[in-house]
């Protein structure tokens, strides 16, 4: 009798092994396969340096060869003249009454390009909207909330860095002229 007791539990104990195995195995194996997937696709720069070349930004840097900045008086009549239609003549967007040149990327605020509808003329509560539409490419930002507000000095900033400021607009609508 106790022979075929000492059976029974080393039959079980062997069921139980295998059991076992036949679930650990698989187990290990998609974790270990898991684990070395993760390491191949996402594969860690060995040093600092690489790792800031590896992200690139589609913003363009700030530039350390700006001229310093000018106050020539634009009229908003006169900035018109500056939207990129005439080759011969730079092209010019204003920000808060901040006149930038642009022309160096025609490719964006060039005719028929993405950005034109700030070409020539201050559209300030547009940037500050984030919004393409000509309607909202006007200078009087002064109903624009606190978070478009933000959005807005953002953008001046942004185009303070990186293009020259040629002038300033004189005859802004009186509720952003002093702002």
């Amino acid at each position: 009798m106790a022979l075929v007791g000492n059976c029974r539990m080393a039959t079980f104990s062997l069921e139980l092994v295998i059991y076992l195995g036949a679930i650990l195995i698989p187990v290990a194996y998609l974790y270990r396969r898991h684990r070395v997937l993760a390491r191949s696709t996402n594969p860690a720069p060995s040093n600092p340096t690489e790792k800031k070349q590896e992200q690139k930004s589609i913003m363009q840097a700030p530039r350390d060869d700006l001229a310093p900045p000018k106050d020539d008086p634009f009229t908003l009549e006169q900035l018109k003249g500056y939207d990129g239609s005439d080759e011969s003549k730079p092209i010019y967007v204003s920000i808060k009454g901040t006149v930038f040149d642009v022309t160096h990327k025609k490719d964006v605020y060039g005719p028929g390009r993405s950005y034109n509808i700030f070409a020539g003329k201050d559209g300030s509560k547009g940037l500050g909207m984030s919004s393409l539409k000509p309607e909202h490419a006007v200078p009087d930002y002064s109903d624009l909330p606190d978070n478009e507000l933000k959005v807005l000095n953002d953008w001046h900033a942004f185009f303070t860095k990186r293009y020259n400021v040629v002038g300033r607009v004189v005859d802004l609508p009186a509720a952003v002229a002093n702002r």
